[in-house]
């Protein structure tokens, strides 16, 4: 496959001087391999494509396999030191719908916290699942907290997404996989790169400076569970009421209103 790298080193770079982009045909995980070189000092931004991924990993451990052609496997990682973490991933989530589907019109959705669905009328509870996030964070060799205030000097941060381009052929998941083929004919990972990477970034950068309250709005128009009834992990149920500006999850339940924060609770219709 042909990558465009140069095009997107250019529309990049122009954003983070010192940003790289590398493509390689085969690695473990583009994550594992940015955090890798994050704890041994290396923490220039750099936009790290995989072709295939032998080791890939989705949240608490998930493993996300992509064969050339038939997902678009990525990670970008820069140093970031945000006053509040909270809500990255569906910051990143939201840059990424807006960018597959800027109008809303293929019916791309963001489900709490980390995931791009697609509604499918077809599928066993209406969903499909086009692409994932994952983001892990790392202080590099050498860094550490400052002194009496006792704050980090900022975090290297790896934004791991994988998308589905061909129609994935999966089975025994609660929800469906689907591919953007499935949504736009033809399309390739390398052309739905060059639709995802630069806005991405810049929402990573505008989040460092303002954060995620800017963004509760549009992720709450974009909200795959807003009103409907979902049973968290630890087995409680509720009504999903969208997010707060910290980009916690609210949640009606029989004990009145919860935010639901940690990216650790599943949460499905149910």
């Amino acid at each position: 496959m042909i990558w465009p790298a140069e095009d997107l080193w250019l529309a990049l770079v122009a954003k983070l001087p010192g940003l790289t982009v590398e493509v390689l045909p085969e690695i473990d995980s583009t994550n594992t391999e940015l955090m890798r070189r994050a704890r041994a000092g290396q923490t220039e931004p750099v936009l790290l494509v995989a072709e295939t991924q032998t080791a890939g990993r989705g949240r608490l451990g998930r493993p996300w396999h992509g064969e050339v052609g038939h997902a678009l496997t990525f990670s970008l990682g820069l140093m970031l030191k945000p006053a509040d973490w909270s809500g990255l991933s569906l910051a990143v989530g939201l840059s990424l719908a807006r960018s597959l589907d800027p109008q809303g019109e293929l019916g791309v959705r963001l489900k709490w916290p980390n995931d791009l669905w697609v509604q499918r009328p077809d599928a066993p509870n209406g969903w499909g699942k086009l692409a994932g996030i994952l983001i892990e964070t790392a202080l590099p060799a050498g860094m550490g907290y400052s002194g009496d205030l006792g704050r980090e000097q900022g975090r290297f941060c790896v934004v791991g997404v994988g998308i589905n381009i061909a129609p994935p052929v999966a089975e025994g998941l609660s929800t469906a996989p689907l591919g953007l083929q499935d949504l736009q004919s033809g399309i390739t990972a390398a052309e739905a790169l060059m639709k995802v990477a630069e806005p991405l970034l810049a929402t990573l950068l505008a989040f460092e400076r303002t954060g995620f309250a800017p963004l509760q709005n549009a992720f709450n128009a974009r909200d795959a569970l807003s009103n409907l009834n979902v049973t968290l992990s630890d087995g409680r149920h509720g009504v999903a009421r969208g997010v707060d500006a910290t980009g916690a999850m609210l949640v009606d339940t029989e004990q009145g209103q919860e935010a639901v924060s940690s990216s650790e609770v599943s949460v499905r219709p149910a």
